[in-house]
């Protein structure tokens, strides 16, 4: 069995290009950056990531290009497939690639915009998250009685 499960952050904007002839598909390759489990020989408390490539075909990619940006939080299933290619210098290069057979967002947009690389902060005008509690309307008092389920 050959599955992948991947959650991390996008270490930049996904980079999208279709394919040649009638049915052109797009291919979105992006790179995610998955944090480690923290091991007991990591005294000093270091941050440790690997940088994972992921491929996506057709409408993920497409998904991908038109709503993943640097910094966010995506949760990645797939497959890993390798491969080699000879480079202009004559030399051989092995290739290893997660193919994204689903893809999510693993957070809010309000916390990935709060968390991304990019320095995303919320606009002056906007609430900071502090000041919207935990994201959910209040209702007031004494509205319980018209609310059309109990």
């Amino acid at each position: 069995m050959n599955k992948v499960i991947l959650m991390g952050r996008l270490t930049r904007d996904p980079e999208v290009r279709y394919s040649q002839g009638e049915n052109a598909m797009a291919v979105a390759r992006y790179t995610l950056a998955v944090d480690r489990r923290m091991s007991r020989n990591n005294q000093n408390g270091d941050q440790t990531a690997d940088f994972i490539q992921c491929v996506a075909f057709g409408r993920s990619g497409e998904f991908a290009e038109k709503y993943f940006r640097k910094g966010m939080k995506v949760l990645v299933t797939g497959r890993i497939q390798t491969g080699s290619y000879t480079n202009k210098d004559g030399q051989k290069v092995y290739t290893t690639d997660v193919v994204v057979e689903d893809q999510e967002f693993a957070e809010s947009k309000n916390a990935s915009q709060n968390n991304s690389f990019g320095g995303g902060f919320a606009p002056a005008d906007r609430p900071s998250p502090s000041d919207a509690g935990d994201g959910f309307m209040n209702i007031p008092d004494g509205i319980d009685e018209e609310l059309p389920f109990n």
